[in-house]
């Protein structure tokens, strides 16, 4: 992936190597892992971790993200991450301009560990998370190992977690998290989770429209990245985490979507690049209402 042309975010916070307030029991990588595992497939990662003997407890409320200093990150991994956000402020913002309306950019917080936010205490276990009430996406980048070893490794496999993750900032920012919070609290566990689904879906068509104007405007994409993308996709599907953890499919309890259903959601964003052909609620029958 050509990224070094690209600039960096300032919308980039970098507590890499502080201690969070509270921490977590150490856990090594199978456990990390496994409460990945759980955690994508529906479970709250402070169980999981008292499960694996760790101290997660339940969710702090805390105050939102400061706000970011501005100072660049020095190392090549924090390079690379602020300036895959910045190709998603660029992209986002001219889509928001084209429809009228003014790209309000998330903040990425890059932790180590453990990490406090608006959402609560979350160990690096949990994975990669948006945080609505910061309006910020988190991420320990020690995550893209374990993805690399579940069967996503390369540069625009980890270009194309950060896509999502902003995916849920745009649905957050234009009310579809609202929307659909409504509708999970007035549905069974079947349909709230079918819900989730659709939600996930979205996320990875927006990524997929993000990489498609990102590649249009600045010819970062490179052989062999679209197959990285897609075997990241693959390899965090409900059904692929399932099977990875030696338990049966159980569809009705999928909260990401199978792995070809990422695919095919990030492949229609990519080939696209057009936000509409993103309404995975549409093509399930739902009908939005302002």
């Amino acid at each position: 992936m050509r990224w070094r042309q690209s600039r960096q975010s300032a919308n980039v916070e970098d507590r890499r190597g502080r201690s969070p307030a509270r921490r977590g029991a150490t856990i090594g990588g199978g456990g990390i892992l496994l409460v990945i595992v759980y955690v994508l497939l529906g479970g709250d990662a402070g169980t999981a971790l008292q499960l694996l003997g760790g101290s997660g407890g339940p969710a702090a409320t805390s105050s939102p993200a400061p706000a970011p200093s501005g100072q660049p990150v020095s190392d090549e991994a924090g390079q690379f991450l602020s300036a895959v956000l910045g190709m998603t402020e660029d992209v986002w913002s001219e889509i928001f301009a084209q429809n009228g309306s003014r790209y309000r950019a998330p903040t990425m917080v890059l932790f180590s560990d453990a990490v406090e936010s608006g959402c609560g205490f979350n160990s690096a276990a949990t994975g990669p998370f948006y945080c609505p009430p910061d309006e910020a996406l988190y991420l320990d980048t020690g995550f893209f190992d374990e993805l690399a070893r579940m069967g996503g490794p390369g540069d625009f496999a980890q270009a194309y977690v950060i896509g999502h993750e902003v995916g849920h900032h745009i649905q957050t920012i234009v009310g579809t998290s609202n929307w659909v919070r409504g509708l999970q609290g007035r549905a069974s566990q079947t349909e709230s989770n079918q819900l989730q689904v659709l939600m996930e879906l979205q996320a990875d068509c927006y990524a997929g429209v993000w990489a498609h104007h990102a590649n249009r405007r600045d010819r970062v994409l490179e052989e062999g990245d679209v197959q990285e993308g897609l075997g990241a996709a693959a390899a965090i599907g409900d059904d692929r985490l399932q099977q990875r953890a030696g338990r049966a499919v159980r569809p009705e309890s999928f909260t990401h979507g199978t792995s070809q259903q990422r695919q095919d959601w990030l492949r229609t964003g990519l080939r696209t690049g057009d936000v509409d052909s993103c309404d995975t609620f549409g093509q399930a029958g739902y009908v939005r209402t302002r």
